[in-house]
């Protein structure tokens, strides 16, 4: 969940380029329901200025990023804001994050129709419904259970019957359900997860902030080309919130 970026690094991107399916449509009821909730030309804006224009190219994520209606996300006393490119405040020190960074980690972790996928911090819930546009089925972790309680009472109210929100710690998956095709972090560790690494599929990607606690992060996409091999892309930095742990 994501709390400022710097937009100076945005050209570093341009190259992350995916083939876009020429019959994909978005696959749940939010498209629908977006065409007649009076945000169209908002969230027009928000694609064109803060997604397009600043080189996200997918064109599934881009009509993804026109369905899902962010505002259902937003608290109240934020609803005017939820068309800006900027995070909000969603309580518990916690953020919905910034349109652009949900377009761009949905873009550079390549999710397919069929794919199981992981999300790691639900948070608002925008993040896990944008992905289940496009996947099979979306597995999200929340470790605040308010948040946890609220975005699956969010998700289900707009239909998205392929999200399981789990009230867990994140840091350790869920390994019963894997192996994942990707896995999407939210929040920063200082660290990478080898729990969540071992969870991805040969070929599975994982996009992920890595950095110290109050700092800039780097955001990273992770690809598992076999067993012990790990390729990995630099995204540019970012700064998100720290991915919150149980005491063990």
């Amino acid at each position: 969940m994501l709390l400022t970026t710097e937009r100076i690094w945005r050209l570093s991107v341009l190259a992350l380029t995916f083939v876009a399916l020429s019959t994909w449509t978005p696959t749940t009821t939010a498209q629908q329901s977006t065409e007649v909730d009076g945000y169209s030309a908002e969230r027009d804006r928000m694609v064109q200025t803060g997604i397009i224009d600043w080189g996200i190219s997918d064109s599934r994520v881009i009509e993804v990023m026109r369905a899902v209606p962010r505002h259902a996300f937003v608290p109240p006393e934020y609803l005017r804001q939820a068309y800006e490119n900027h995070p909000l405040p969603i309580g518990y020190g916690q953020t919905i994050s910034q349109p652009y960074i949900v377009a761009l980690m949905t873009q550079a972790v390549g999710v397919e129709s069929g794919d199981t996928v992981l999300e790691i911090g639900t948070g608002s819930g925008y993040q896990a419904a944008v992905l289940a546009e496009l996947a099979e089925h979306v597995y999200s972790l929340e470790i605040i259970e308010a948040l946890a309680d609220r975005a699956g009472d969010t998700l289900r109210d707009l239909g998205y019957d392929n999200v399981t929100i789990h009230h867990q710690d994140g840091y350790f998956g869920i390994e019963d359900k894997a192996p994942f095709d990707a896995i999407v972090v939210t929040a920063a560790p200082d660290h990478i997860p080898q729990p969540l690494v071992q969870q991805l599929e040969i070929g599975g990607r994982m996009v992920i902030p890595v950095g110290p606690v109050g700092g800039y992060q780097t955001l990273w996409l992770l690809t598992r080309t076999d067993e012990e091999e790990i390729q990995a892309q630099n995204l540019g930095g970012v700064r998100f919130v720290p991915l919150t742990r149980r005491e063990r």
